[in-house]
């Protein structure tokens, strides 16, 4: 039962020896990262993670020397890579901010997201994090969140997509953001109100109809406008192939887990080996969508070394995303990549770069992506 409430290159730093990640690799104290091995450590204080099988893994595409060849109206998604209706081509994904404290669990619908941010939301409450999921095929939510407010480096990472960046309200300092015209299609506050016994700030949900209604309210296009980047988000390997990173690259490490610096969630992503995907923990348990059961779990994993600069006193924050260069690492099948990453403008796609300076190649698939507190970077720990 629910009641509806409205209320209102560029320059790339090339790593110059296999040194400058084996002594900043994330997790190492005391010993340096072989080339190819391990680089993480295990703490016997971390709790151990369950390793059962909970879902039947999705069907994968087959290795082939053949190049894959579309079906009738359908197009590879500029967020996955991945074959899907040519009818959702034009359409812009929203940004929601999905709430990420203990208390808003379960989450609803977020294994809809195509690529899921997760930010330390504030420096207060032991770096609490909060989610924005990337949904393409918005059109089919049926009831996703709970949705919460926004800080200014989300609507610098939702104008990456073009995206209708959906929450409810967020500090003054977005002000000055949605002031301009790249910004100005958001959506606050006009989603469903659902009864699920918790305080009204937790009941807060994107329903099935919401979306087309508040779009037409607000006068916001449905279709990508004059502040969309061409061409797909990610350089994406050709869809039924894959990458291989310890084949591809001389110096890559052993990472089937990824334990993250964020402090009050205790975010972790594990390998599933039968899937293929890092599977989503946090608050010491494994992360399932209430709606499905289903885990959230992706192909990619991105990990991006950044600044911040604290708003005030309260803890509010924004990172310094738009950066000439700066490190991070790219993660798939159980191997970790030292990269860079590059954002240059407000409304510019982070781009990333492997060693060679190229452009990095990712999987098709979905994709996980953190900012790391530049203070933290070498807190993360990879097994």
């Amino acid at each position: 039962m629910y009641i509806r409430e409205y209320g209102k290159r560029a320059c790339v730093i090339v790593l110059c020896a296999a040194t400058l990640f084996a002594m900043t690799a994330c997790g190492k104290t005391s010993e340096e990262a072989e080339e190819g091995g391990a680089t993480g450590i295990s703490f016997e204080s971390l709790e151990n993670l369950p390793t059962e099988e909970v879902s039947e893994p999705e069907a994968e595409p087959q290795e082939s020397d053949e190049p894959y060849v579309l079906p009738e109206g359908m197009y590879f998604s500029e967020l996955t890579g991945e074959p899907i209706s040519e009818d959702l081509k034009d359409q812009r994904p929203i940004a929601a901010m999905v709430d990420n404290e203990i208390t808003a669990l379960p989450h609803f619908e977020t294994t809809r997201a195509d690529v899921v941010y997760e930010l330390m939301n504030s420096t207060k409450n032991d770096r609490i994090t909060r989610l924005m999921c990337v949904v393409k095929d918005w059109g089919a939510i049926e009831q996703l969140g709970s949705i919460r407010s926004t800080r200014p480096t989300n609507i610098l990472l939702a104008s990456e997509w073009n995206a209708i960046l959906c929450h409810d309200g967020g500090p003054y300092h977005n002000d000055v953001y949605f002031a301009k015209d790249w910004a100005k299609d958001h959506i606050s506050g006009y989603f469903s109100r659902v009864d699920n016994g918790k305080s009204r700030e937790f009941t807060e949900y994107i329903l099935n109809g919401d979306l087309e209604s508040d779009i037409e309210r607000f006068n916001i296009s449905r279709t990508y406008n004059e502040f969309a980047n061409e061409g797909s988000h990610f350089n994406f390997v050709e869809y039924g192939k894959e990458i291989k990173l310890d084949e591809k690259y001389d110096r890559s490490y052993t990472a089937n887990k990824i334990v993250l610096p964020f402090t009050h969630n205790s975010s972790q992503l594990v390998l599933n080996s039968d899937t293929g995907l890092y599977e989503y923990y946090e608050y010491g348990e494994q992360y399932f969508d209430a709606s499905n059961q289903q885990p959230l779990a992706f192909k990619n994993v991105i990990l991006q070394k950044c600044s911040f600069a604290e708003l005030d006193e309260n803890g509010y924050l924004i990172y310094n995303c738009i950066n000439g260069s700066e490190l991070g690492w790219y993660i798939t099948n159980g191997v970790a990549k030292d990269i860079t990453w590059s954002k240059t403008s407000e409304t510019g796609v982070t781009k990333y770069y492997d060693e060679t300076g190229a452009e990095l190649e990712i999987n098709t698939g979905k994709t996980y992506i953190s900012l790391i507190p530049d203070d933290s970077w070498d807190k993360v720990i990879f097994e």
